[in-house]
């Protein structure tokens, strides 16, 4: 997609880490921060996030780790030029690239690179949801399969280098089914906005190429208060840029 969009600049991380937004489309949220948040640290290396919108995930994930690259793929052309001008903004540029391509085409040529590999994949296939507004479609309705985000970042990874990303719990049969013949050591994560609810997302974490073993499904990390008027001490940290232990 090319052409302009009216922007916004905005903060996450206390002030800490600057956004450039669209007025008008996805703008990030606390499944970015909470992606950003479930990433390992690396101390040096390369990271990629396929998907990265204006940056919602890869610059708070870039400020947590200063000595890593990273490298946002991203198929909008104008979303793509907010994340480059979000690197610039918070002097990220010189390790922080973001390339305008297709994620399962950008991939092909960069089997086993990348030391870490996260994504927030869109949420919905094609028909399952009501037309998402202005803007939003790219973001929100697959244009490649789930199953498509798994293998291009499986092929992306080194062997076993961490593969996390963050999705509807509904659709947790299909992570764990692609996973499932690719990586190991698989952990879930379940999301509730209250305790006693079900979780509205999960968190899917596994090491390329490692031996299939026992999955962990670990309680869930709630984020708001009973009543739904605060968040909960985990979900705060998560928005102050505090990493999960999970």
């Amino acid at each position: 997609m090319t052409g302009s969009r009216d922007t916004t600049e905005d903060t996450v991380y206390q002030g800490r880490v600057r956004l450039v937004q669209p007025v008008k489309g996805f703008r990030a949220g606390f499944d970015s921060l909470l992606l950003s948040a479930a990433l390992p640290v690396l101390e040096k290396g390369e990271a990629l996030e396929l998907g990265c919108g204006c940056g919602g995930a890869l610059l708070p994930s870039a400020f947590r780790m200063p000595g890593a690259a990273f490298t946002g793929i991203e198929m909008m052309q104008d979303v793509a030029e907010m994340a480059r001008q979000g690197a610039a903004l918070n002097g990220f540029a010189a390790r922080v690239t973001v390339e305008n391509a297709e994620a399962s085409d950008w991939v092909t040529p960069h089997e086993n690179r990348f030391d870490l590999v996260f994504a927030n994949p869109p949420y919905f296939e094609p028909g399952k949801i009501s037309e998402p507004g202005e803007g939003k479609v790219p973001a929100y309705v697959e244009t490649l399969s789930l199953e498509g985000w798994i293998k291009a970042m499986v092929h992306a990874a080194r062997p076993r280098a961490p593969i996390i990303l963050v999705h509807r719990a509904a659709e947790l049969a299909r992570i764990l089914a692609q996973l499932d013949r690719q990586a190991g050591e698989i952990t879930v994560l379940p999301v509730a906005s209250k305790a006693g609810e079900p979780a509205r997302r999960v968190l899917v974490r596994g090491r390329k190429g490692l031996k299939r073993g026992p999955l962990t499904l670990l309680p869930a990390l709630v984020t708001h208060t009973e009543d739904g008027a605060a968040r909960t001490p985990a979900a705060q940290a998560v928005v102050e840029g505090r990493p999960l232990a999970w």
